[in-house]
């Protein structure tokens, strides 16, 4: 798992290693992976967008932004945490993802930027 926190928000990640398939005449890797955004400010604040960098080590960088995540756009009240999971699907065994997520904070009505720290994507049986 990695964490980091920014202005009170702490977003840590679990990752894991879904499987292998055939689409499009060709294997991909499936990864899950599971985040909880924590709230250890003393405002309340909103998640409005997310910014994803998807590296695979086969395929060039892959830029996904997007409202909110997975549908929602989540308030978290001082002391407050959401989890969610979602996942991707890369051409190798090896990738990496990071990004962040666009929030609002409600007390001083300003947009502030959280980084989601890097994490790794790698399929157990291609590790040596």
């Amino acid at each position: 798992m990695v964490s980091q926190i920014t202005r009170g928000i702490k977003i840590s990640v679990l990752t894991s290693f879904e499987g292998t398939y055939f689409k499009n005449y060709r294997i991909h890797f499936a990864f899950s992976y599971q985040i909880k955004i924590e709230n250890h400010s003393k405002d309340s604040v909103q998640l409005v967008t997310r910014h994803w960098e998807i590296f695979d080590s086969l395929n060039e960088l892959e830029i996904v932004d997007g409202e909110g995540v997975i549908g929602k756009k989540p308030v978290l009240k001082p002391g407050e945490f959401y989890t969610y999971s979602s996942g991707c699907l890369l051409s190798s065994p090896h990738g990496a993802m990071k990004g962040h997520f666009n929030m609002i904070n409600f007390t001083t009505t300003k947009n502030f930027k959280v980084i989601v720290p890097s994490f790794r994507l790698s399929a157990p049986f291609a590790l040596n």
